[in-house]
């Protein structure tokens, strides 16, 4: 057997450059008991959390690979739900910034999120048009709700009911009853699809925003309200309404599904609507936490504020209205003016201002500040976060931009990277600017105006850079006081490819306009200093028949190579400019390459998805490789070796070895087109941009790669998004239509049953050498010494059926459920005898519980036909009624203590318990509340 090439493998080392993705939703987060200063956005796959005063990055939520979806915090503000790409959804705590819960359920991204209002449960709706509704305190699923034919937009919980609203792309909304877990009423007054809604006015009002300018407002009614208070309590158990309950609300625009029963829940009525300045779709329409104040943009730059009265507001108003009502009828002499005095929907829903940003906006969140500000944080589309207040005191109410967190990133897709000399600084320029960046600390230490850029490198000394530009211009920057020296017209086109040539004496450029011009640099008399300051000289010119895409210098400077737009690449001879060679064979454009450290070979990338390794000695093609599912976009060899690495517009970096034409590695973390990427000098690092407007830093390690190790990790990484792929299993007895399981199928869930599965195993082998083994001493009639099973030995020396217990409480409770329905029937019967066995004992009796009446729900059948198993069923009744009854006993005794302490603690120091603090608190609460009233009045 022949050596084996050794690889080191390059792992990601950070992601920087990137202020906020615009995929999910901005949020304010209470940290360090502040609310209103820091805000969570998702940047890719992680959570960022921003101090909007000091523009400083606090706490980085950690995520595997998925792009961020989704946000909602807790209404204690402690935690804060993200939802994924893959349809997980991970609670994290935010002081810690650990995930303790991970829920799976969907399968495809999730786009809503909502937490009820005591924060015990969360709502989560996907793309795959389904809700799931799950337990935050016992980390599990309760159920799946469906219904919904398109992707759903917004889910809300109703505080005073158990009641949820959803709605989706398919136009409708729809009410569940989450007692039933049933859909009892569906709206269908929408004409297009419905992308926001939001509750006011104590969730009497539900507010819902769809494809046009128009936010519909609808008026609801609780069954409570529309009772004759007069009403025996037994009619009312049995549902029956007043007949005001039972209107036919039929018009255009109001038609409802199965009317008669659903108005026994809710009636919903439409009252109005409220217009928005804007004429096309609402992007994110929303409330503050007190909902008194709702703003809704679209996919412009304008954020449209109204104020929302209460009750008394519209009460008071109401009467100012009837008393100037009562004075013109008493001049005009008529009789009851009262009766037509009312309050008109922009009256109660009233424009306050129109917030314009400095970009499109692609969501927002409101907080309302104890001063009786406003707080409104966007995000932006083009990599910005943005704070404004509102002053509501004022007479005109007008936005103020009071912070803009900017620094952090470009503003467009950065186009071109470049490492300086001494691999310590890295360059990066977009559409307006360019930016030089430290790679250890990842901090931005110059940033400079520029045109488009596509092209860029640092001159030999790293004291200046030369950038590319799309309109043909190459422009001189001083790096120490980050200045533009000198701009030049190079190309009457765009300047697509800059190559220092290796002598570092010049560099050659080549353009849109066919040509590739040769340039040296010089040193020339500067009019504002008696120092010579660096310009670039044009030398000599090479005119083709073609676009020029690509040029690169041979290391011994004595070719040159050029792709050109007619899918070739042709190599000349440096000092005479005579052709050598023409490398053709790609069926599309060669938008990069490079030519390795020794001269000896050049790698060609095609928007042919091809990447092909030629001999630069005869031009011949020694192998073509299919390298990525879409254009490739970048090459580049790794100093001093035959490996190279390319990206591709399929959002993944590889790295191949050019002598055994063999894939060595994936760099996955982009989630978008990679547009370019650069390796430092050294070859230890490597830096790549992409649409995502993320910066990544990979890193060489010591740890070697080998390949049939790497090829083996691929194949059960494919496997694993295969098993979630699958058909999920059916449930027998589990009602097949609006509900369904909460979790899903994992790699997670099989392995959790293959786990019970061998410690079941591991108990039948251990019993049945304990029986041997008995039968032997009973034979030899004395003790022989019983050999332990190293396991349990490794598990302090446990009884076998311990063990089992063990493993089981090992089971994340979110995948219980599942790991439990995919575990074989022949399993269960011990699993019952052991489960007996526990609850006799009193150990984790809500855990087995749970466990126990899943199992006798979906294996029914087959244990109540088996005899068997007869007298273990009784069993069990008998010890789950007692060991249940006594857990209850114990919980109401200890609530009971609990509250007599608290009374106790009460009566001896005559303060209120657990209250959050003196009377000062009180007080600065009494004061902020008359403020806001004083505030709203003004409005």
């Amino acid at each position: 057997m022949g050596l084996t090439r050794q690889y080191l493998r390059y792992e990601p080392a950070a992601l920087f450059g990137l202020v906020a993705s615009a995929r999910a939703g901005v949020a304010f987060v209470a940290l360090r008991g502040e609310r209103g200063r820091y805000v969570a956005v998702p940047a890719c796959e992680h959570v960022f959390v921003w101090d909007t005063r000091k523009g400083e990055k606090v706490l980085i939520l950690k995520g595997l690979k998925q792009q961020v979806s989704c946000l909602c915090p807790s209404p204690d503000g402690l935690h804060l739900a993200v939802g994924y790409e893959d349809g997980a959804v991970r609670v994290f705590n935010l002081l810690s910034g650990e995930s303790a819960i991970t829920f799976n359920g969907h399968r495809a991204a999730v786009t809503a999120l909502q937490y009820d209002h005591l924060g015990g449960r969360l709502v989560s709706g996907s793309k795959d048009t389904e809700v799931i509704v799950w337990d935050v305190i016992n980390e599990s699923g309760l159920y799946r709700l469906k219904g919904h034919k398109d992707v759903i937009t917004e889910v809300l919980f109703l505080k005073e009911k158990n009641l949820l609203v959803t709605c989706a792309k398919d136009t409708l909304v729809k009410w569940w009853d989450l007692d039933t877990q049933h859909c009892f009423k569906t709206l269908v007054g929408h004409r297009a699809e419905v992308w926001g809604m939001a509750l006011l006015s104590r969730e009497k009002r539900l507010i819902t925003g769809s494809a046009d300018s128009e936010l519909r407002v609808w008026d609801l009614t609780y069954i409570q309200e529309v009772k004759d208070p007069d009403e025996p309590e037994s009619k009312k158990s049995k549902g029956s309404s007043s007949p005001g309950a039972e209107e036919n609300t039929e018009d255009d625009e109001t038609l409802e599904l199965d009317e008669r029963p659903e108005e026994r829940i809710v009636k919903c009525s439409k009252v109005g609507s409220i217009m928005r300045e804007g004429r096309d779709r609402v992007v994110t329409l929303g409330t503050d936490r007190m909902g008194k104040f709702l703003a809704c943009h679209g996919t412009d730059a304008v954020l449209e504020v109204f104020s929302v009265l209460s009750e008394e507001e519209i009460q008071k108003k109401l009467e100012k209205k009837k008393k100037k009502a009562r004075k013109k009828a008493k001049q005009n002499s008529e009789e009851e003016p009262e009766r037509s005095v009312e309050l008109s929907l922009q009256e109660e829903i009233q424009r306050v201002t129109n917030v314009k940003a400095s970009s499109k906006i692609k969501s927002f969140d409101l907080i309302l500040s104890p001063k009786g500000e406003l707080k409104m944080v966007l995000l932006l589309q083009n990599n910005v976060i943005e704070l404004y207040n509102l002053d509501l005191s004022a007479q005109v109410p007008q936005a103020v931009r009071v912070s803009r967190i900017t620094i952090g990133g470009h503003r467009s897709d950065v186009r071109t990277l470049a490492f300086s000399s001494d691999n310590i600084a890295v360059l990066s320029a977009a559409a307006e600017s360019v930016k030089i960046w430290n790679r250890s600390t990842l901090q931005c230490i110059r940033t400079m105006e520029c045109e488009y850029a596509l092209c860029s490198l640092f001159v030999p000394g790293d004291r200046q850079v030369i950038i590319g530009t799309k309109t043909g211009k190459l422009q001189l920057y001083d790096l120490a006081s980050g200045s533009l020296i000198e701009t030049l017209d190079a190309h009457d086109g765009a300047v697509w490819s800059i190559a220092l040539s290796p002598d570092q004496h010049g560099f050659v450029t080549g353009g849109a306009d066919k040509c590739v011009k040769f340039w040296e640099f010089e040193l020339v008399k500067d009019e504002n200093s008696v120092q010579k300051r660096l310009s670039m000289k044009h030398v000599r010119i090479l005119q083709l028949d073609e676009d020029v895409l690509c040029v690169r210098y041979s290391p011994n400077q004595r070719l040159l190579a050029v792709s050109l737009l007619d899918c070739t690449v042709k190599v000349f001879y440096v000092d005479t400019l005579k052709f050598f060679l023409s490398l053709y064979g790609h069926k599309l454009p060669v938008l990069c390459m490079d030519i390795c450290y020794d001269g000896t070979l050049i790698a060609t990338g095609s928007a042919d998805r091809n990447v092909k390794i030629w001999g630069l000695d005869f031009g011949d093609c020694h192998r073509s490789l299919f390298a990525h599912d879409d254009s490739v976009m970048y090459l580049q060899f790794v100093p001093k070796s035959h490996l190279f690495f390319t990206a591709g517009k399929d959002s993944k970096i590889k790295q191949w070895d050019a002598d055994k034409f063999e894939h060595i590695q994936t760099l996955e973390g982009h989630h978008q087109e990679v547009w370019c990427l650069a390796l430092s000098p050294n070859g230890d690092y490597v830096v790549s941009a992409s649409h995502d407007k993320s910066l990544r830093l990979w890193e060489r390690t010591r740890e070697p790669l080998i390949l049939e190790e790497e090829r083996e990790m691929q194949r059960e990484a494919e496997y694993e998004e295969s098993v979630a792929k699958e058909e999920q299993p059916v449930v027998a007895g589990e009602r097949q239509g609006e509900t369904g399981l909460a979790g899903k199928k994992t790699i997670e869930t099989i392995k959790a049953a293959e786990r019970i599965m061998e410690a079941i195993e591991l108990y039948r082998e251990e019993m049945a050498k304990l029986k041997e083994h008995n039968a032997i001493c009973k034979a030899a009639g004395k003790e022989v010494p019983f050999p332990v099973n190293p396991i349990l030995r490794a598990y302090g020396n446990i009884t076998p059926s311990a063990y089992v217990l063990e493993v089981f409480k090992k089971v994340r409770s979110s995948e219980l459920e599942e790991s439990l329905l995919v575990l074989p029937f022949s399993y269960v019967p011990d699993l019952l005898r052991l489960f007996n066995e526990y609850i006799q004992l009193g150990s984790d009796v809500e855990l087995l519980c749970r466990a126990l009446l899943f199992l006798l729900k979906i294996h029914f059948g087959q244990i109540t036909s088996n005899q068997m198993l007869v007298t273990v069923i009784e069993n069990l009744k008998k010890t789950t009624i007692s060991r249940v009854s006594e857990a209850r006993d114990v919980l109401g005794f200890n609530m009971a203590g609990l509250q007599f302490l608290k009374r106790e603690i009460e009566a001896k120091d005559e303060v209120t318990f657990f209250a959050d603090a003196t009377e000062r608190f009180e007080e600065k609460k009494r004061k902020r509340k008359k403020k806001e009233k004083m505030v709203l009045a003004v409005l």
